[in-house]
Order: C-alpha cells, then sequence, then structure tokens
C-alpha cells in the first residue's frame, strides 16, 4: 500500500475491503444482507486539477460524510482508491437504504478550491434477491455504480433487473406515515406489506 493510501486510511481508521467482504459473509451466514458501494465521481480530475493532497483532504471528508450521515446499523468500509464498501447490519428495506443514500448524495457538501461540488455515485444490492454469494453481491452493486456513471454520475442506483421506483414518488406524507405505523404494529416491512396490497389489487381486477 502506498504512502498516500497509508495517510487517507490512518485519517480514517476504516476497515479495509478484506475485512468487508469477511463481514459480509458473515452476515450472509445469519440470513440476507443489503450493501452499497459507493464511489466519487470524476476522482482522477481532482488529483490531477489540485494536486494529491487536495485529493487526500477530499477522500476524507467523503468518507467522515458517509459514517457521519448513516445510522448505526451500517458500517463503511474503504473498499480502495476512492471507493467505500457500506454494509447495513440490520438488514433493512431496500428502499429505505435508497432514501438514505439519496439524502446524503444530495446534501453532499464537499467543495474543491474553484467551489466546484464533489458527487457521489452508488450502487445498491441485497441478498437475496440479487445474488447469495459476498463477491458476486459485491459485484452487482458496483456493476450498478458503474452504471449510474455512465449514466452521468451524482445518483444512487439498483442492479439492472430491480424495477423499483421510490414509494415518495407514488405516495402521500399521511400514507406513508401510517404504512410506517402498520409495519411496526405488525412487525413485517413496509416492503412485503405494500407487496400483500399489490397482490391484493391485482387479484381484485383478476389480473
Amino acid at each position: 500500500m502506498d504512502e498516500k493510501s497509508n495517510k487517507v486510511n490512518e485519517a480514517l481508521a476504516f476497515p479495509l475491503g478484506e475485512r468487508f467482504q469477511a463481514d459480509l459473509e458473515k452476515a450472509l451466514e445469519s440470513g440476507g444482507a443489503v450493501i452499497a458501494m459507493a464511489d466519487l465521481d470524476r476522482f482522477l480530475q481532482v488529483n490531477e486539477g489540485f494536486g494529491s493532497d487536495e485529493g487526500d483532504r477530499v477522500l476524507i471528508e467523503a468518507g467522515l460524510t458517509l459514517k457521519n450521515s448513516l445510522a448505526q446499523g451500517a458500517a463503511v468500509y474503504r473498499y480502495g482508491g476512492d471507493e467505500f464498501g457500506i454494509l447495513f447490519l440490520d438488514n433493512p428495506e431496500k428502499e429505505d437504504v435508497f432514501l438514505a443514500l439519496e439524502k446524503i448524495r444530495s446534501g453532499c457538501a464537499i467543495k474543491l478550491p474553484d467551489g466546484s461540488a464533489v458527487t457521489f455515485t452508488m450502487g445498491i444490492a441485497c441478498a437475496p434477491d440479487d445474488a447469495a454469494a459476498a463477491g458476486e453481491l459485491i459485484r452487482k452493486a458496483e456493476g450498478a455504480m458503474y452504471r449510474g456513471k455512465l449514466a452521468g454520475g451524482n445518483r444512487v442506483c439498483f442492479p439492472r433487473e430491480d424495477k423499483m421506483v421510490p414509494k415518495t414518488t407514488h405516495y402521500t406524507a399521511e400514507q406513508l406515515k401510517r404504512l410506517t405505523k402498520l409495519s411496526g404494529r405488525e412487525g413485517v416491512g413496509e416492503a412485503a406489506l405494500l407487496r400483500e396490497a399489490l397482490d391484493a389489487l391485482l387479484k381484485k381486477y383478476d389480473v
């Protein structure tokens, strides 16, 4: 590992990529898992345009932004270069992970010396829906992330086959509040309740 990588790793004190894979494998043994891969957009241009010290500063601020913005049930890892891995230890609903990461992405306040904004692109994957093995799950999350970069970056993406649309697009605040209350009362995830409601609707109209 070079001196530059050591400097960032020491400042962040994050576990590294090998630990990410090991912790993910342990989580998968206990059931499902949700992960995300996060990468800084156009980071090479930061190093080339402003120097490696500025690149280090951006990496450190980016890592701290992720760590400080996520709930206690999430662990952040320095996966390599300007890429971070996130393991959601309490196995939340995929949609809730999307909303949490979207809030981080849209609220990122890191600036470069010329005043331009630093942005993230992130990819989400969950087991067993997207993959069952740790390595394949990471590849799915990275694939979603790279697809987001090809589309222009500064976005949160799911694997290509996932057609889910954020529930906030379709429901009122009052409906979402009542859904959250029902989920807590019944001990059932919100996504599972929404699927149950959709199944009832399709059955009603014989579709």
